[in-house]
């Protein structure tokens, strides 16, 4: 490697972490802390579920823990999901992924508009949008539905999530 090209890359590196750093900045509201929601499902069936935040690798990725139910038959609460969000500085957007206790992973990508959070994914069939609207530093409100041209065409769920204390 010549000079020129180690001259670049070291201060090209710099950038493209502060870059990763300020673009999953969107999560720092979250970050070190636990989140509880309940609520109940458009079908009826029982919503419970506990989210801790963290950043790992320098910040370079958002690392979620999940509790909820484990078993069909919603008796048995506990680790539900291993989530990763991780910013995509190639196609400029932040993806993540859930991993869940049923072998089961979800991909999509993370939008935000002011200190509102958006993950939009695909869901069978269906384009499927959970929004963690900021209500105040300790509560945000959750609704999981179909969103499209800025507004809910059907939400499957609407609770809130209040800081774990």
């Amino acid at each position: 490697m010549n000079l020129k090209r180690l001259v670049i890359l070291l201060i090209m590196f710099p950038i493209v972490c502060f870059s990763q750093t300020r673009e999953l900045s969107i999560f720092d509201d979250l970050i070190g802390k636990t989140w509880f929601a309940e609520g109940k499902w458009g079908d009826g069936s029982l919503f419970k579920q506990e989210v801790s935040y963290s950043y790992d690798l320098e910040k370079t990725l958002v690392v979620t823990e999940a509790k909820g139910f484990i078993n069909k038959e919603q008796t048995k609460f506990g680790n539900r999901n291993h989530g990763i969000r991780q910013y995509n500085s190639v196609n400029k957007e932040i993806v993540f992924w859930e991993f869940d206790v049923f072998g089961g992973v979800t991909k999509g990508t993370v939008t935000a508009g002011g200190k509102n959070i958006m993950y939009t994914y695909n869901y069978g069939d269906s384009v499927v949008t959970d929004l963690w609207e900021y209500i105040d530093n300790e509560t945000y409100r959750f609704v999981v539905g179909s969103y499209k041209n800025n507004k809910w065409e059907q939400i499957y769920l609407d609770t809130v999530f209040r800081l774990k204390k």
